[in-house]
């Protein structure tokens, strides 16, 4: 039998440029570059939370939202879509090419290649790390899962579905997302 080594930083140089590399529980993942709809999913996510929580315009601030961070946790190399870190627990941005500081948010933008990756292997590693809270968002649905770490465990918090009205969704409820927007109409 022969003895599998544990994925490393290095083994993510050797991927494609096309595909979007992580290492979990040491073993290396690759998958796909996101589809348009997803990318515009993601992208229109970040115009309506980065605005009022990363710069304070028309909201309350105090955040840092960043787009596709590469996380180093532990052994772990997770590239969640969007990422947000409360100020006080990332004070400054790191010198690095990836950030060590668990963040309080994470985003991930579901599609058919990513959507078992992101449910059973992510998730549970968001939580083993602390992540307090992660949004699981399925622009093919066009719904949004809010989920909230208690004692370890996700638990749901709260959802959004469809294109009408608003939805005020933790841990940015302060400025409700327009949800029309966010789902490439």
């Amino acid at each position: 039998m022969e003895d599998v080594r544990p994925a490393t930083y290095e083994d993510l140089f050797h991927l494609p440029e096309t595909v979007v590399g992580e290492i979990i529980g040491g073993e290396l993942h690759a998958h796909p570059r996101p589809r348009p709809r997803h990318a515009d999913t993601s992208s229109a996510i970040n115009v309506f939370i980065r605005g009022p929580f990363h710069h304070g315009r028309g909201g309350p601030g105090g955040w840092r939202i960043i787009v596709e961070p590469e996380l180093h946790l532990e052994a772990d190399i997770l590239v969640p879509d969007l990422a947000g870190w409360r100020r006080e627990t990332l004070p400054a941005l790191p010198e690095t090419a990836w950030f060590e500081t668990v963040p309080d948010w994470v985003c991930e933008v579901l599609s058919p290649a990513t959507v078992r990756h992101d449910r059973l292997r992510k998730l549970p590693r968001y939580a083993a790390h602390g992540v307090a809270w992660c949004w699981l968002v399925d622009p093919d649905s066009q719904t949004i899962e809010v989920f909230r770490l208690s004692g370890g465990e996700w638990v749901l918090a709260a959802n959004a579905v469809g294109t009408e009205g608003e939805a005020a969704l933790p841990p940015f409820d302060a400025v409700p997302l327009p949800l029309a927007d966010l789902w490439g109409a």
